[in-house]
């Protein structure tokens, strides 16, 4: 990610890289000084369920095509790793997106940015606000938001926090083996699963009894 504050030369134009401010945020005098220099802000793309790269890697190509790459300065898929759990109890490593459905696009926003952004195959739109017709009696079109300071440091500092995410293929009544930890080796039948918090609870038979006890996701494998 960029600095608050930096410059970026291009043969026709200053780009000044400046988050959009805080709710209730007043301009700065940097910005009211340099009326003819562009913003380069970051904006939140909707894209289609699973296209997230396909995005991306479309529209870096299109930027250049249109002309319009000093303008379109960086495409992020804020990422952090995972770890899937497939049903023959093996682990795939992988990564989970921070916020599926979307990717990040730090650009300066104007006519032609927007267009090539618009109709990329696979953009659904730039989140933002609906611009209400006058008569009312029709939708308007979407006015992009810029990200606030706050919103941009936060996405990025929970992509960086590279903590593992394990996923896995499992639903109540699932059958487990217990591959790690102090219940290794005894199998159980699945009655919650917690998927935030990484867990689940299985009845496990101790002693002869069943036994809700408490499992990592790491810690078990499922049985066919």
């Amino acid at each position: 990610m960029s600095d608050d504050l930096t410059t970026t030369e291009s043969n026709t134009e200053q780009v000044l890289d400046l988050p959009a401010p805080n709710d209730g945020e007043e301009g700065t005098l940097q910005e009211a000084s340099i009326a003819k220099t562009a913003i380069a802000r970051w904006y939140a793309i909707q894209v289609a369920s699973s296209c997230e790269k396909k995005v991306k890697a479309t529209l870096e190509q299109r930027a250049v095509t249109l002309g319009v790459s000093n303008r379109i300065l960086e495409i992020e898929i804020p990422q952090t790793p995972a770890v899937k759990l497939k049903k023959d109890g093996t682990r795939q490593s992988t990564e989970e997106k921070v916020f599926p459905g979307y990717v990040l696009v730090r650009m300066v926003l104007d006519e032609d940015t927007m267009m090539a952004v618009r109709s990329t195959p696979n953009v659904i739109n730039f989140v933002g606000a609906e611009d209400r017709r006058a008569t009312g009696k029709a939708r308007g079109h979407i006015k992009p938001r810029p990200l606030s300071r706050a919103e941009v440091d936060r996405i990025f500092k929970r992509a960086a926090e590279k903590k593992t995410v394990v996923k896995v293929d499992l639903t109540e009544g699932d059958q487990i083996l217990v591959t790690a930890g102090p219940f290794k080796d005894f199998q159980g039948e699945v009655i919650e699963v917690s998927g935030e918090r990484n867990k689940l609870k299985a009845l496990l038979s101790i002693f002869g009894r069943e036994t809700p006890v408490e499992l990592e996701f790491s810690q078990i494998s499922k049985q066919n």
